[in-house]
């Protein structure tokens, strides 16, 4: 019993010291939203619909899905050319925002958590984004 009881204490130890992903994403998305209010929300709009033949949605969008890299490139460097996000093409620029790598990757989470997007926990990292590169 007192080994069981040791057991189950630090069980609960461990998993109020050491954070789980779960933990980490929940953040992630919080410090995302911010970002997104402060840099993406004029052209994406406040639940990411975009605005039709200029910005395009991310709500619900599957360029996230099929091509989640792309997005992390665009953020990156910016994107300037013809995009296909659910069916309709884009074609426009949009600027470098001068985010860092954690940055980055705080706002793809946020993203691809919110307006119907699900990520199915998949955590963007700042290491993901750095292995990002630029494709010209």
């Amino acid at each position: 019993m007192k080994l069981l009881l040791i057991f189950c204490s630090g069980i609960l130890f461990c998993s109020a010291v050491f954070p789980t992903q779960d933990d980490a994403l929940a953040k992630s998305i919080e410090r995302g939203k911010t970002i997104y209010t402060e840099t993406c929300v004029t052209c994406h709009m406040g639940a990411g619909e975009g605005v039709p033949g200029a910005f395009p949605p991310l709500a619900k969008a599957d360029y996230l899905v099929k091509t989640p890299e792309k997005a992390i490139e665009a953020i990156k460097f910016g994107l300037q050319g013809k995009i296909i996000v659910n069916g309709t093409a884009y074609e426009g620029m949009m600027p470098n925002p001068g985010l860092d790598n954690e940055e980055i990757a705080d706002v793809m989470n946020y993203i691809q958590n919110s307006w119907g997007n699900t990520s199915n926990k998949k955590m963007v990292t700042a290491k993901m984004v750095e292995e990002v590169k630029q494709k010209k």
